[in-house]
Protein backbone atom coordinates (compact mmCIF):
# COMPACT_ATOMS: atom_id res chain seq x y z
CA UNK A 1 0.00 0.00 0.00
CA UNK A 2 1.32 3.22 -0.75
CA UNK A 3 1.85 6.19 1.68
CA UNK A 4 1.06 9.66 0.92
CA UNK A 5 2.06 12.64 3.18
CA UNK A 6 -0.96 14.78 3.50
CA UNK A 7 0.53 18.06 2.91
CA UNK A 8 4.40 19.49 2.93
CA UNK A 9 3.97 19.47 6.67
CA UNK A 10 1.43 16.79 7.20
CA UNK A 11 1.09 13.63 8.50
CA UNK A 12 2.00 10.47 6.56
CA UNK A 13 -1.28 8.10 5.70
CA UNK A 14 -2.37 5.10 4.02
CA UNK A 15 -3.70 5.72 0.29
CA UNK A 16 -7.05 3.95 1.25
CA UNK A 17 -8.53 4.99 4.38
CA UNK A 18 -11.10 2.82 6.07
CA UNK A 19 -14.18 5.25 6.33
CA UNK A 20 -16.68 3.90 9.96
CA UNK A 21 -19.49 5.17 9.08
CA UNK A 22 -21.34 2.07 8.53
CA UNK A 23 -19.76 0.68 11.73
CA UNK A 24 -23.04 0.70 13.31
CA UNK A 25 -24.93 -1.24 10.42
CA UNK A 26 -22.86 -4.06 10.23
CA UNK A 27 -25.57 -7.10 9.60
CA UNK A 28 -22.67 -8.82 11.41
CA UNK A 29 -22.85 -6.72 14.32
CA UNK A 30 -20.75 -4.44 16.18
CA UNK A 31 -19.13 -6.32 18.89
CA UNK A 32 -15.89 -4.93 20.00
CA UNK A 33 -14.61 -8.66 18.02
CA UNK A 34 -16.23 -7.88 14.60
CA UNK A 35 -14.73 -4.00 15.04
CA UNK A 36 -11.44 -5.73 15.60
CA UNK A 37 -12.09 -8.34 12.68
CA UNK A 38 -11.73 -4.83 10.43
CA UNK A 39 -9.30 -3.21 11.97
CA UNK A 40 -7.11 -6.42 11.41
CA UNK A 41 -7.86 -7.28 7.96
CA UNK A 42 -6.80 -3.05 7.18
CA UNK A 43 -3.77 -3.26 8.70
CA UNK A 44 -3.09 -6.54 7.19
CA UNK A 45 -3.47 -4.87 3.59
CA UNK A 46 -1.89 -1.49 4.63
CA UNK A 47 -4.84 0.50 5.46
CA UNK A 48 -3.47 2.40 8.90
CA UNK A 49 -5.57 5.49 8.46
CA UNK A 50 -9.36 5.15 10.02
CA UNK A 51 -11.76 7.97 8.92
CA UNK A 52 -14.46 9.24 11.45
CA UNK A 53 -17.07 11.26 12.90
CA UNK A 54 -18.77 11.99 15.98
CA UNK A 55 -22.08 12.01 14.00
CA UNK A 56 -20.77 8.56 12.66
CA UNK A 57 -23.80 5.83 13.51
CA UNK A 58 -25.57 8.52 15.16
CA UNK A 59 -22.98 9.42 16.93
CA UNK A 60 -21.89 6.38 17.62
CA UNK A 61 -19.28 4.45 16.15
CA UNK A 62 -16.28 6.33 17.09
CA UNK A 63 -17.74 4.91 20.79
CA UNK A 64 -17.81 1.34 19.16
CA UNK A 65 -14.05 1.71 17.45
CA UNK A 66 -13.07 3.00 20.50
CA UNK A 67 -14.00 0.36 22.77
CA UNK A 68 -11.45 -2.14 20.50
CA UNK A 69 -8.98 -0.13 21.38
CA UNK A 70 -9.66 0.33 25.10
CA UNK A 71 -9.22 -3.86 25.17
CA UNK A 72 -5.73 -3.56 22.95
CA UNK A 73 -4.41 -0.21 22.92
CA UNK A 74 -1.35 -1.05 21.06
CA UNK A 75 -3.29 -0.98 17.76
CA UNK A 76 -3.50 3.10 18.33
CA UNK A 77 0.36 3.22 17.35
CA UNK A 78 -0.18 1.03 13.86
CA UNK A 79 -3.03 3.90 12.82
CA UNK A 80 -3.57 7.19 12.40
CA UNK A 81 -7.33 8.55 13.46
CA UNK A 82 -8.75 11.08 11.43
CA UNK A 83 -12.38 12.52 12.69
CA UNK A 84 -14.61 15.11 11.75
CA UNK A 85 -16.89 17.50 13.99
CA UNK A 86 -19.48 20.66 13.39
CA UNK A 87 -22.90 18.65 12.28
CA UNK A 88 -24.76 18.46 15.05
CA UNK A 89 -28.83 16.10 14.25
CA UNK A 90 -31.76 15.37 16.23
CA UNK A 91 -30.99 12.05 18.03
CA UNK A 92 -31.29 9.77 21.30
CA UNK A 93 -27.45 11.09 21.65
CA UNK A 94 -28.44 14.56 21.22
CA UNK A 95 -31.97 14.76 23.20
CA UNK A 96 -31.62 18.96 22.89
CA UNK A 97 -31.17 19.10 19.67
CA UNK A 98 -34.15 19.29 17.32
CA UNK A 99 -33.27 20.81 14.20
CA UNK A 100 -29.97 19.68 12.17
CA UNK A 101 -27.18 22.51 12.50
CA UNK A 102 -24.03 23.04 12.15
CA UNK A 103 -21.31 24.77 14.68
CA UNK A 104 -18.23 25.69 13.97
CA UNK A 105 -17.36 27.83 16.79
CA UNK A 106 -14.21 27.34 19.16
CA UNK A 107 -16.21 26.79 21.84
CA UNK A 108 -17.49 23.47 20.09
CA UNK A 109 -14.98 22.34 18.56
CA UNK A 110 -13.14 21.98 22.02
CA UNK A 111 -15.86 20.17 23.40
CA UNK A 112 -16.26 17.98 19.96
CA UNK A 113 -12.64 17.20 20.36
CA UNK A 114 -13.23 15.90 24.60
CA UNK A 115 -15.72 14.02 23.60
CA UNK A 116 -13.97 12.37 20.34
CA UNK A 117 -10.97 11.33 22.42
CA UNK A 118 -12.81 10.01 25.60
CA UNK A 119 -15.48 7.63 22.89
CA UNK A 120 -11.92 6.99 21.21
CA UNK A 121 -9.66 6.04 24.07
CA UNK A 122 -6.85 7.91 22.80
CA UNK A 123 -4.92 10.79 24.28
CA UNK A 124 -4.92 12.46 20.40
CA UNK A 125 -6.39 12.34 17.23
CA UNK A 126 -4.04 12.81 14.34
CA UNK A 127 -6.04 15.33 12.54
CA UNK A 128 -9.06 17.18 12.69
CA UNK A 129 -11.52 18.01 9.85
CA UNK A 130 -14.35 20.29 10.20
CA UNK A 131 -17.00 18.29 8.72
CA UNK A 132 -19.38 21.40 6.89
CA UNK A 133 -19.08 25.11 7.22
CA UNK A 134 -20.99 26.76 9.27
CA UNK A 135 -23.09 29.85 7.37
CA UNK A 136 -22.87 31.89 10.95
CA UNK A 137 -19.28 31.12 12.64
CA UNK A 138 -16.87 33.36 11.58
CA UNK A 139 -13.89 31.86 10.30
CA UNK A 140 -11.66 33.66 12.60
CA UNK A 141 -13.42 32.09 15.31
CA UNK A 142 -13.23 28.70 13.88
CA UNK A 143 -9.72 28.88 13.36
CA UNK A 144 -8.65 29.60 17.26
CA UNK A 145 -10.60 26.49 18.23
CA UNK A 146 -8.62 24.48 15.63
CA UNK A 147 -5.30 26.29 16.79
CA UNK A 148 -6.31 25.70 20.25
CA UNK A 149 -6.60 21.94 20.13
CA UNK A 150 -3.38 21.89 18.63
CA UNK A 151 -1.45 24.03 20.45
CA UNK A 152 -3.23 21.31 23.58
CA UNK A 153 -1.41 18.38 21.91
CA UNK A 154 -4.68 17.23 21.09
CA UNK A 155 -4.90 17.25 17.72
CA UNK A 156 -1.97 16.69 15.69
CA UNK A 157 -2.92 18.51 12.15
CA UNK A 158 -6.42 20.04 10.67
CA UNK A 159 -7.95 20.30 7.59
CA UNK A 160 -11.70 20.16 6.41
CA UNK A 161 -14.60 18.78 4.51
CA UNK A 162 -16.79 19.95 1.85
CA UNK A 163 -15.23 23.56 1.97
CA UNK A 164 -15.33 25.44 -1.40
CA UNK A 165 -12.22 26.83 -2.44
CA UNK A 166 -13.24 30.55 -1.14
CA UNK A 167 -14.11 28.36 2.31
CA UNK A 168 -10.57 27.12 2.21
CA UNK A 169 -8.33 29.81 1.60
CA UNK A 170 -10.51 32.49 4.10
CA UNK A 171 -10.22 29.63 6.36
CA UNK A 172 -6.66 29.42 6.04
CA UNK A 173 -5.86 33.31 6.47
CA UNK A 174 -6.49 32.96 9.64
CA UNK A 175 -4.50 29.44 11.27
CA UNK A 176 -1.13 29.35 12.15
CA UNK A 177 -0.57 25.92 11.07
CA UNK A 178 -1.57 25.10 7.57
CA UNK A 179 -4.71 22.71 6.33
CA UNK A 180 -3.67 19.56 5.49
CA UNK A 181 -6.79 18.52 3.43
CA UNK A 182 -10.15 18.85 2.10
CA UNK A 183 -12.05 16.04 2.34
CA UNK A 184 -14.54 16.06 -0.54
CA UNK A 185 -16.96 13.75 -2.60
CA UNK A 186 -15.01 12.12 -5.83
CA UNK A 187 -16.44 9.67 -8.14
CA UNK A 188 -17.16 8.85 -11.70
CA UNK A 189 -20.99 10.38 -11.05
CA UNK A 190 -20.08 13.34 -8.96
CA UNK A 191 -17.12 14.92 -10.53
CA UNK A 192 -17.41 18.60 -9.27
CA UNK A 193 -14.44 19.26 -7.09
CA UNK A 194 -12.73 18.34 -10.94
CA UNK A 195 -14.36 21.15 -12.61
CA UNK A 196 -14.92 23.51 -9.34
CA UNK A 197 -11.52 24.34 -8.66
CA UNK A 198 -11.08 22.19 -5.54
CA UNK A 199 -8.84 19.66 -6.67
CA UNK A 200 -6.50 21.84 -8.31
CA UNK A 201 -6.36 24.05 -5.02
CA UNK A 202 -4.98 21.23 -3.34
CA UNK A 203 -2.72 20.54 -6.22
CA UNK A 204 -1.52 23.77 -6.42
CA UNK A 205 -0.92 23.59 -2.08
CA UNK A 206 0.73 20.44 -2.55
CA UNK A 207 -2.50 18.76 -0.40
CA UNK A 208 -3.96 15.49 -1.13
CA UNK A 209 -7.59 15.41 -0.75
CA UNK A 210 -9.99 12.82 0.54
CA UNK A 211 -12.13 11.06 -1.31
CA UNK A 212 -15.39 10.16 0.25
CA UNK A 213 -17.72 8.14 -1.28
CA UNK A 214 -15.43 6.73 -4.33
CA UNK A 215 -18.34 4.63 -5.68
CA UNK A 216 -21.46 6.89 -4.84
CA UNK A 217 -22.78 4.92 -2.27
CA UNK A 218 -22.89 1.90 -4.20
CA UNK A 219 -24.90 3.40 -6.66
CA UNK A 220 -21.99 2.85 -9.56
CA UNK A 221 -22.54 -0.64 -8.97
CA UNK A 222 -26.39 -0.87 -8.65
CA UNK A 223 -28.32 2.27 -9.74
CA UNK A 224 -30.34 1.41 -12.22
CA UNK A 225 -30.98 5.06 -14.25
CA UNK A 226 -29.67 5.45 -17.51
CA UNK A 227 -26.11 7.01 -16.53
CA UNK A 228 -25.39 4.29 -14.02
CA UNK A 229 -26.24 1.70 -16.28
CA UNK A 230 -24.42 3.49 -19.35
CA UNK A 231 -21.38 3.47 -16.99
CA UNK A 232 -21.53 0.29 -15.68
CA UNK A 233 -21.06 -1.01 -18.97
CA UNK A 234 -18.17 0.93 -19.86
CA UNK A 235 -16.75 -0.17 -16.40
CA UNK A 236 -17.11 -3.65 -17.15
CA UNK A 237 -15.13 -3.94 -20.18
CA UNK A 238 -12.11 -2.03 -18.91
CA UNK A 239 -12.18 -4.37 -15.78
CA UNK A 240 -11.99 -7.62 -18.36
CA UNK A 241 -9.26 -5.84 -19.99
CA UNK A 242 -7.20 -5.63 -16.62
CA UNK A 243 -8.85 -8.39 -15.33
CA UNK A 244 -10.31 -6.42 -12.26
CA UNK A 245 -13.64 -5.96 -10.67
CA UNK A 246 -15.74 -3.02 -11.49
CA UNK A 247 -15.37 -1.34 -8.26
CA UNK A 248 -11.69 -1.61 -8.36
CA UNK A 249 -11.63 0.01 -11.48
CA UNK A 250 -14.03 2.77 -10.00
CA UNK A 251 -11.51 3.68 -7.13
CA UNK A 252 -8.56 3.33 -9.58
CA UNK A 253 -10.42 6.06 -11.30
CA UNK A 254 -10.26 8.31 -8.75
CA UNK A 255 -6.49 7.30 -7.95
CA UNK A 256 -5.55 8.84 -11.01
CA UNK A 257 -6.36 11.74 -10.50
CA UNK A 258 -3.27 14.79 -10.04
CA UNK A 259 -3.79 15.59 -6.79
CA UNK A 260 -3.57 11.98 -5.74
CA UNK A 261 -6.45 11.66 -3.45
CA UNK A 262 -6.28 9.33 -0.38
CA UNK A 263 -9.53 7.62 -0.95
CA UNK A 264 -12.30 6.56 1.37
CA UNK A 265 -13.79 3.06 1.37
CA UNK A 266 -16.29 2.55 3.85
CA UNK A 267 -17.49 -1.47 3.45
CA UNK A 268 -18.53 -3.80 6.42
CA UNK A 269 -17.22 -6.90 4.38
CA UNK A 270 -14.06 -8.34 5.06
CA UNK A 271 -13.53 -9.86 1.57
CA UNK A 272 -14.52 -5.99 -0.27
CA UNK A 273 -11.37 -4.39 2.26
CA UNK A 274 -9.02 -6.78 1.07
CA UNK A 275 -10.44 -6.15 -2.86
CA UNK A 276 -10.35 -2.54 -2.35
CA UNK A 277 -6.50 -3.03 -0.98
CA UNK A 278 -5.88 -4.61 -4.02
CA UNK A 279 -7.15 -1.82 -6.27
CA UNK A 280 -3.78 0.11 -5.49
CA UNK A 281 -1.89 -2.09 -7.76
CA UNK A 282 -4.77 -1.26 -11.17
CA UNK A 283 -3.39 1.64 -13.44
CA UNK A 284 -5.87 2.94 -15.76
CA UNK A 285 -4.65 4.27 -19.44
CA UNK A 286 -5.07 7.11 -20.51
CA UNK A 287 -7.88 5.94 -22.81
CA UNK A 288 -9.23 3.94 -20.03
CA UNK A 289 -9.86 7.06 -18.37
CA UNK A 290 -11.46 9.32 -20.85
CA UNK A 291 -13.34 6.50 -22.06
CA UNK A 292 -15.13 6.50 -18.42
CA UNK A 293 -15.07 9.87 -18.28
CA UNK A 294 -17.43 10.27 -21.18
CA UNK A 295 -19.65 6.94 -20.53
CA UNK A 296 -20.28 8.67 -17.10
CA UNK A 297 -21.56 12.05 -18.98
CA UNK A 298 -22.86 10.41 -21.80
CA UNK A 299 -21.30 12.90 -24.52
CA UNK A 300 -17.44 12.86 -25.35
CA UNK A 301 -14.83 14.83 -24.36
CA UNK A 302 -15.39 18.56 -25.23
Amino acid sequence: MRRLTLSPDGPEVSALAYGVWRLADDPDGATIKRVREKIDVCIENGITTFDHADIYGMYTCEGLFGAALKESPELRESMEIVTKCSILAPCDALPDVNVKYYNATAEYIERSVERSLAELHTDHIDVLLIHRPDWLARAEDTAAGLSSVVQQGKIRAVGVSNYSTDQFDLLSSYLDTPLVTNQVEVNLLRMDAIYDGTLNQCEQRGIHPMAWSPLAGGHIATGDDEQASRLRHALDAVAIELEATVEQVALAWVAALPSQPQIIIGTNKLDRIRESAAAESITLSRTQWYTLWEASKGVDVP
